[in-house]
């Protein structure tokens, strides 16, 4: 019999797998028992548990000649085994699954989101160009296909890389070009994922109002998914340990580790972080030193135990971490700066410079356009004023010669009566002088 413990959480993964349909999607259209199976090792990716799963998922593929349930067993295989540091076996995985569907435009959507989670492991264990590399020719690939899903995984790679070198502004620029494309693509299942990125970029450069702003866009979509929720409090745990909110931090922390599903569908380094704050803030440096010897990625290490061994006052230990991590910080910048990955990573955003100068454009043309509308606009109201004004000018030079002739026809009528008057006095002096003279 199972300890009640084991049934708690196979209950509550069960649940959880049947409340992320929205999240787990059936993207290569198996039948609904095998995509059932392949949930719910989904909602435990990291566990050891996932390998015979995954074998018995590739097997069946095999006795089928199905590609498509191979790849789901292969897609199973391999985040177990970048957990276990198998990354030999993680590249085979991933190799396997492109041979299978890289040609296969039905399978599009699967094949994104495979090496896009490929990537993320890439970027976690030092190896960006490799993650640049991938992400260049999964940009190349959407753009020719003009698939805005393939765009939205590949921008948020390149904001995984820029994140992992500390260009965080860079890292955010990528990841809001992933919403436009995740947007466009009406897969808004993913807007959460890369909502809390953009998040946790900001908690990093000290924009906080703006971490909490992602957080609650994020929030907004937890009730559709286990991953969500957990993630949204992952995140929110990191804000307050950074705003020094001890109590809050710890409502997080306590909230996630009494969750049954935090630690199966939460990738180690999350975990092992946040188990060094709450031992930091417990006062416990040696335990979280610990903690730290486990983290995954050399820069992890040292910048946890650089702090650490300088809180307890083991200077000389604390400059030897810093050195190393400076060294490392280093090496990835000289990397980094090889002419072929500056290269790629000019090439991997000229589609956002292709956009930003399309939409340039486009407002310089709308701006012509209202230039030319109000000019129009000026000209016509100019033309309709001057018409008003000459016709207000008609109106009063037709009163004033309106007057003028009834001005004139009342003097012609003087001067008619006159001349009337000026007859009759002639008339009658005439008359005068032919009567003196008949005297």
């Amino acid at each position: 019999m199972l300890p009640f413990r084991k049934i708690l959480l196979a209950a509550c993964l069960c649940l959880a797998a049947l409340g992320c349909r929205a999240q787990i999607v059936n993207r290569l259209n198996v039948d609904p028992d095998t995509f059932q199976n392949y949930a719910w090792g989904r909602m435990q990716q990291y566990s050891p548990d996932n390998l015979p799963l995954a074998d018995s998922l590739y097997a069946e593929g095999v006795r089928q000649d199905n590609f498509r349930i191979k790849c789901l067993g292969l897609s199973l295989e391999f985040p177990v085994r970048y957990a276990l540091g198998e990354y030999d076996r993680m590249d085979e995985a991933v190799a396997e699954i492109k041979e299978l569907i890289s040609d296969r435009k039905d399978c599009r959507s699967f094949y994104y989101a495979t090496l896009h989670e490929y990537c993320q492991y890439l970027v976690h264990i030092g190896r960006s160009s490799d993650a640049m590399l991938e992400a260049r020719a999964m940009e190349r690939l959407a753009e020719s296909e003009q698939r805005p899903l393939g765009k939205m995984y590949a921008y948020r790679i390149v904001g995984l890389i820029h994140s992992y070198r500390d260009n965080h502004y860079l890292a955010v620029k990528n990841l809001i070009s992933a919403v436009r494309f995740c947007k466009e693509s009406k897969n808004e299942q993913d807007l959460p994922n890369i909502y809390l990125l953009i998040a946790r970029e900001c908690i990093k450069m000290g924009y906080f109002p703006k971490a909490l702003d992602y957080c609650t866009l994020a929030g907004e979509y937890q009730q559709f998914s286990a991953q969500v929720r957990v993630n949204v409090t992952i995140t929110l745990a990191y804000y307050y340990y950074a705003r020094n909110n001890t109590e809050k931090f710890l409502e997080c922390y306590t909230r996630l580790i009494e969750d049954p599903v935090y630690r199966p569908i939460s990738d180690l380094d999350s975990q092992l972080e946040l188990d060094i704050f709450d031992l930091i803030l417990k006062d416990l440096p040696q335990e979280a030193l610990a903690k730290a010897d486990s983290l995954t990625t050399p820069i992890g290490r040292y910048t946890h135990k650089h702090g650490l061994y300088a809180q307890i006052g083991h200077y000389p230990e604390a400059y030897r971490q810093l050195d190393s991590l400076m060294v490392q910080k280093d090496s990835i910048y000289i990397k980094v700066q090889n002419e072929d990955l500056a290269i790629l990573d000019a090439e991997m955003n000229n589609a956002q410079l292709r956009y930003e100068a399309q939409q340039l454009k486009t407002r310089n043309q709308n701006t012509i356009l209202i230039g030319f509308l109000v000019m129009f606009g000026i000209a016509f109201f100019s033309m309709l004023y001057q018409q008003w004004h000459l016709r207000s000018n008609l109106d009063r030079l037709k009163q004033r010669n309106a007057e003028a002739l009834r001005a004139r026809r009342i003097y012609r009528q003087a001067l008619d009566a006159k001349e009337s008057e000026n007859a009759v006095k002639i008339k009658i002096l005439q008359n005068r002088k032919s009567n003196t003279f008949k005297l």
